[in-house]
């Protein structure tokens, strides 16, 4: 088992405290490993920066401010990554990102790509959007190349990529990813790009931004995930020779203006608390691995290579599909419910690993005592 490091060092009676949606969807008995959301404090300089903000009473509208700047130095250091910060969009989030680029630059009943098993907003934001969603699952963890193929000669018009992906924590690599660009170009497919969980890249994997193998794509990025700042609402579309100017203003105007200050500060004075929170996951990993070996041996688990989701196959206990189900029951633990990653989810869940050794042990020995009773 891997050695405690500073993350690990968490209170449950605290952590019950706190008032997000992973706090109060279940009785206080159920212990949350379900959505993602990390359980550790903030970075101290966005606290800081949070803190500085309340004391000077500076709670007004959004300005991008310097983040596009900002990120671009991120990026470079991070990954080699050349962005243009007056290439940059300033949206509230990921998704809501995804929903305006998809309106902006598609037509209603146009095809969109994603590769399930995905992110359940993949499916609910295309459909929102008044657009067809076209499924080519992965293969092995994988993208499947060919079916891709087929499906942009097909007549699909945009393709949501999740990369690293969510929920299996896979990273693509740059082959794979300038054949995908390829094809786009070949059929004429707008890429979107979804790399909120690049920054959490471990250790044996290399994060390879969209945009780097290509002219022609859009990325959306966030502090939102790595520094745990969803509920602040900043993210950023990240554009080559992609024309946004069909996308009206008023959308970064909806984006939160503390988010903008503490994506800043995490951007610039947050990422040695970040490669401190890469070590903590990469342990995490490792150590659910010797949990599931000695608890629950039949789980399938391919350690992710990025983040702090776990993709587990339940199949081998026959529980219908939808395992959580049975966890939160039974074991008074909630994850996240396969089936609505997708069709291919039957059968599995996904457990959150961004918390403490302590309690993610107290998790799976809570999966195992659903199974025992």
């Amino acid at each position: 088992m891997a050695p405690p490091t500073p993350f690990d060092d968490l209170s449950l009676e605290e952590l019950r405290r706190r008032r997000s949606a992973k706090w109060i969807r279940y009785a206080p008995d159920v212990l949350p490993a379900w959505v993602a959301e990390m359980d550790f404090p903030l970075a101290p300089p966005v606290r800081e920066a949070i803190l500085a903000a309340v004391e000077r009473d500076d709670a007004g509208y959004a300005t991008p401010l310097e983040l596009p700047a900002v990120f671009a130095e991120f990026a470079a250091a991070r990954w080699g990554w050349t962005v243009d910060p007056t290439r940059t969009l300033l949206l509230a989030d990921i998704m809501s990102g995804v929903a305006e680029v998809l309106r902006a630059l598609t037509a209603p009943g146009d095809r969109v790509v994603v590769n399930p098993p995905v992110y359940p907003p993949f499916f609910i934001t295309v459909r929102d959007v008044g657009r067809e969603v076209v499924e080519v699952p992965l293969v092995g963890g994988r993208l499947d190349l060919d079916g891709l193929e087929r499906a942009f000669a097909g007549g699909a018009r945009a393709y949501l990529l999740c990369n690293p992906h969510n929920p299996t924590g896979g990273v693509f690599t740059r082959d794979e990813l300038a054949a995908v660009a390829g094809l786009a170009s070949a059929h004429g497919v707008l890429i979107v790009s979804d790399e909120v969980h690049a920054p959490m890249t471990l250790p044996g994997a290399t994060h390879t931004p969209y945009l780097t193998v290509t002219e022609q794509g859009i990325a959306l990025v966030s502090a939102s995930k790595a520094w745990n700042l969803a509920g602040l609402k900043s993210a950023l579309a990240v554009v080559d020779a992609t024309d946004l100017s069909a996308i009206p203003p008023h959308v970064s105007y909806h984006a939160g203006y503390f988010g903008v200050l503490a994506s800043i500060a995490a951007f610039t004075d947050g990422v040695g608390w970040l490669d401190e929170l890469v070590v903590h996951l990469d342990a995490q990993r490792g150590r659910l691995v010797d949990l599931l070996a000695a608890e629950l041996p039949q789980v399938g688990y391919t350690p992710p290579q990025a983040g702090y989701l776990a993709w587990l196959d339940c199949r081998a206990f026959d529980l219908g599909d939808d395992p959580s189900e049975v966890f939160v029951e039974r074991g008074r633990v909630a994850l996240s419910p396969g089936p609505t990653f997708g069709e291919q989810g039957k059968g599995f869940a996904r457990l959150n690993f961004g918390t403490s050794g302590e309690l993610l042990a107290e998790a799976v020995r809570r999966m195992r005592s659903a199974l025992d009773g």
